[in-house]
């Protein structure tokens, strides 16, 4: 019997910023944030850099959520969409999900969306997959 990996906890910055998890497993994962002031740019809107960082987070997971517990990997390429934006007093969620893993690569596609459905960012990204989690990691 393989051993899956159980979902990763957050980092001290994803905590700081205040994202939370969602849900995960079976190859989907998601992390949600309710939006303040601190997390908005110069014009008023949460900042990309944001969006990106929920949507590495939300992809790599729903990888990690089908590995084998002794396999890691990360991620090698990441494009990002911003379609729309998203203000204080909104809650986003990000959520991802594998479209096709193989021995070594492994694609995945996500969205960050409002509650009331609006898409704020798409993405696609590659993750690179080792049949061994590095020693720093043991």
């Amino acid at each position: 019997m393989v051993e899956m990996s159980e979902p990763a906890h957050l980092t001290d910055m994803a905590l700081e910023i205040g994202i939370q998890r969602g849900n995960w497993g079976e190859g989907k994962s998601s992390v949600y944030l309710n939006i303040e002031s601190k997390h908005c740019n110069k014009g008023g809107v949460a900042h990309g850099g944001l969006y990106t960082m929920m949507l590495d987070m939300a992809l790599g997971g729903a990888l990690v959520s089908i590995l084998p517990k002794q396999e890691w990997c990360a991620t090698t390429q990441l494009s990002i969409s911003f379609i729309s934006a998203a203000r204080p007093d909104e809650k986003i969620t990000a959520s991802g999900n594998v479209v096709k893993r193989g021995k070594h690569v492994a694609h995945l596609e996500g969205e960050i969306t409002t509650d009331s459905g609006r898409t704020i960012a798409t993405a696609t990204g590659t993750w690179a997959i080792w049949d061994h989690k590095p020693a720093s990691m043991s």
